[in-house]
């Protein structure tokens, strides 16, 4: 993990109140922080940097928790590697849609924030635009591949063809891309370990209905958004489940209660004011969608509708 992170941080415990985290047991390599503990002086809980990675989740079984599992797979990282860079391995069946989640990102920032970023394509692209990316996510897997990518600049991956058949691939990250103003960290989207009002540029793709309280999430990245002189890319295909948020957080598909009609239309809402949850509000000025894929086998793919939405403030 780049140090420079570090001056970021806060306990992710102790949220709602913000206290800095301290580096001990330091072990550095190239500039790059391989191991240390990161340490709250106020709650005492102490957080592992291992193998360059930082774990900063409260509580630890966040990380296997519920169907967080699936996410550690080996076939579910190289199917998440396919719908991220097909595109760039000019794929006849490569979809775009990152690539389209890339060009709505508004502005050049210094600090840009990518929450579940999965193996690490809109972190990526985001280096074109930032100082620093910063991408998290739960999944210990996604991040190690993510990182990985980082640092050898490409990765070689297999799906299943058909039956007992498999294809290879490989690709190389584009020249312009900067590894270097990336880094990716362990952390939950519901208590993130960043400051309030840390980044310029922040994005939540296909997250929400994937989290046990996407209120809690809206809020989050919002509180470490810039107050003035931010924006913000979000996209979610609104597929709810129970099996990963109990119905009564839903943020839509309801017919009736506070969050009645469409999630699109109701985050929108809430990041416009309404019940005053999110504050400085933030102004809508972009909707649409991006179809993604997953790939399963070569003539079976899931395609997922994701609606966006872009803001500022």
């Amino acid at each position: 993990m780049k140090r420079i992170i570090t001056q970021f941080l806060v306990c992710p415990a102790c949220l709602p109140k913000e206290f800095p985290l301290e580096l001990s047991s330091v072990r550095e390599r190239d500039d790059d922080i391989v191991s240390a503990e990161l340490c709250c002086r106020k709650c005492k809980k102490r957080y592992p940097i291992r193998e360059g990675i930082a774990v900063l989740v409260p509580e630890p079984e966040a990380v296997t928790g519920g169907g967080q599992w699936k996410y550690e797979e080996a076939g579910t990282v190289d199917r998440y590697l396919w719908s991220h860079y097909a595109d760039l391995m000019q794929a006849d069946d490569a979809g775009y849609a990152y690539a389209g989640w890339a060009a709505l990102l508004a502005r050049q920032s210094a600090l840009s924030f990518d929450a579940g970023c999965a193996v690490g394509r809109l972190t990526f692209e985001m280096s074109l635009k930032s100082e620093l990316a910063i991408g998290c996510d739960l999944s210990s897997a996604f991040i190690r591949t993510a990182r990985r990518l980082s640092a050898e600049r490409g990765i070689g991956f297999s799906l299943p063809l058909e039956g007992n058949l498999r294809e290879t691939f490989r690709f190389e990250l584009p020249d312009e891309w900067r590894p270097d103003r990336v880094e990716f960290i362990i952390a939950d989207a519901l208590a993130l370990p960043f400051a309030t009002g840390t980044f310029q540029q922040v994005a939540s793709l296909n997250l929400i209905d994937r989290v046990r309280y996407p209120l809690a999430h809206l809020f989050d990245i919002s509180r470490v958004a810039r107050p003035i002189d931010a924006s913000f890319l979000f996209s979610d295909p609104f597929s709810w489940s129970t099996a990963n948020t109990p119905e009564e957080r839903w943020l839509g598909g309801m017919p009736d209660g506070p969050n009645a009609g469409r999630g699109i239309d109701n985050v929108g809402a809430l990041l416009e004011g309404k019940q005053k949850i999110i504050a400085p509000p933030w102004q809508i000025t972009g909707l649409g969608s991006v179809d993604w894929r997953l790939r399963s086998y070569r003539n079976h793919f899931e395609m997922i509708r994701s609606e966006y939405l872009t803001a500022e403030r």
